[in-house]
């Protein structure tokens, strides 16, 4: 998905800065707003953040210019929404860039635009899907976690297609995507029985902060929030 530094014409690098900034800016303000609500909430934000910074570093070689891996966007975008997950991939873009040499500074806007905003925008609407439908919420991060990763790659190659349209959009478009789905298709499959693994742990370790976020149905949580929790030792 990381576009890798210098591969994007200045035009296309502008555009996809303008359109992430304008989302990042909310971001950081939402950011606060929760923050200031939910201070209890900052584990679980860190967590989010450290979980798209280690998959998403995950690489291997792909289309030219460009690479695969996990994405890790989901989790944070089910729990805190697309403009938070933008301001938490803008940070993780930007330390990879820097200190990995994964993706590029000038590529920033585009990169996040597709893993910060995109994948995650189709992660949450997957998500909330399969709670309409009834589904426990371990089924619907995992569609989450799975539908974000491919929106990211296809976001990516649409970016691509379009800074080089040979010899048509739809052409490079086509040769990117099918490209992309060899490594992309079990990746994010994969991914998602990993993330259902660490949230069913968060469901059983902080089912509160769950309920205060208004992400998983009271019911569903309620075998965690009537648990109390052991002390060992002492009298």
């Amino acid at each position: 998905m990381h576009i890798m530094e210098g591969y994007l014409p200045p035009m296309w690098c502008a555009f996809w800065y303008i359109l992430s900034g304008i989302v990042i800016a909310y971001g950081i303000i939402q950011l606060r707003k929760l923050l200031n609500e939910h201070p209890d909430a900052k584990p679980l934000v860190a967590i989010s953040g450290a979980y798209m910074f280690v998959l998403s570093s995950l690489k291997m070689p792909s289309v030219t210019g460009s690479c695969s891996h996990p994405c890790g966007n989901a989790l944070s975008a089910v729990l805190f929404g697309v403009p938070i997950t933008a301001v938490l991939g803008a940070i993780v873009l930007l330390f990879q860039a820097l200190f990995l040499a994964h993706g590029g500074i000038t590529t920033l806007g585009a990169n996040d635009f597709s893993m910060g905003i995109v994948g995650p925008a189709a992660a949450i609407i997957a998500y909330k899907i399969c709670m309409r439908l009834g589904l426990n919420s371990n089924i619907a991060i995992f569609f989450a976690a799975v539908f974000g990763d491919w929106f990211t790659y296809i976001t990516t190659a649409i970016q691509l297609a379009l800074a080089f349209p040979i010899p048509s959009f739809t052409a490079a478009f086509t040769k990117f995507i099918v490209i992309y789905a060899y490594t992309q298709v079990p990746l994010a499959i994969a991914e998602g029985f990993l993330i259902v693994i660490i949230w069913d742990y968060i469901k059983k370790l902080r089912p509160d902060i769950l309920k205060k976020l208004n992400v998983v149905p009271e019911k569903e949580l309620e075998p965690y929030l009537n648990v109390k929790p052991t002390v060992s030792g002492g009298e």
